[in-house]
């Protein structure tokens, strides 16, 4: 898949030479929970920086001000699993709460604020996976409707209907790929099978585009 066309772009080994740094600062981390929402971890930032072999990918999509706003872990373990439905992803993490015309709903999610912002700072972002394990076709690989991260907002009694049109690609990864999707795309995961471990580093990458006073929380 071409990442302009489809929406999705896979690189390969493109987080090798970083992974035993990330794997050591990651290691503190929780990971019975859904998804682990990263902030302040020492190292974490300076390993997915816009210059470093992570950040880079997310520049080249989506220009050279493009920083990371948002860090989640997910590992799905036989002890930790889940499914996830196609959905399309409409919040961002910020600092603070300041109410400004075009954001909202609000939500507070792992003591966070997070927000709905004018979906065009959405369409701006780009999100990578960085793969710390891998992910075969039995190892819950991300799912993605190419081709949808051209609609806009879709209504969610819209999203089924797009998935039948747009179909379904899978994401397939070896330890050290990293996925890059645009934000705005239709994915979905399913449960792991048979795995001791699928770990995956998701990035929101963005430029400085939120309304003042708002803040990206950042990494």
């Amino acid at each position: 898949m071409s990442f302009d066309r489809h929406g999705a772009a896979r690189h390969d080994r493109a987080a090798l030479s970083v992974l035993g740094d990330l794997e050591r600062v990651l290691a503190s981390c929780p990971t019975d929970r859904a998804g682990t929402r990263l902030y302040g971890v020492p190292g974490l930032a300076t390993l997915l920086a816009s210059d470093g072999p992570i950040g880079r990918i997310a520049v080249d999509r989506a220009g050279p001000e493009t920083r990371p706003v948002r860090a989640i872990l997910f590992d799905k373990t036989p002890g930790a699993n889940w499914s996830l439905g196609w959905h399309q992803d409409r919040t961002i993490a910020v600092r603070e709460r300041h109410d400004v015309p075009g954001y909202g709903p609000w939500s507070r999610k792992a003591g966070v604020q997070h927000v709905e912002p004018p979906f065009a700072v959405i369409e701006a972002m780009v999100t990578l996976r960085v793969h710390l394990d891998d992910v075969p076709a039995d190892n819950a690989p991300l799912l993605v409707a190419p081709g949808s991260h051209k609609l806009g907002r879709l209504a969610e009694p819209n999203i089924a209907g797009v998935v039948e049109r747009c179909g379904t690609a899978v994401c397939l990864a070896e330890r050290g790929d990293v996925w890059a999707y645009a934000t705005s795309i239709i994915h979905a995961s399913a449960a792991s099978t048979g795995h001791a471990h699928r770990r995956v580093l998701q990035v929101d990458y963005a430029p400085d585009v939120l309304a003042p006073p708002l803040e990206w929380l950042g990494v």
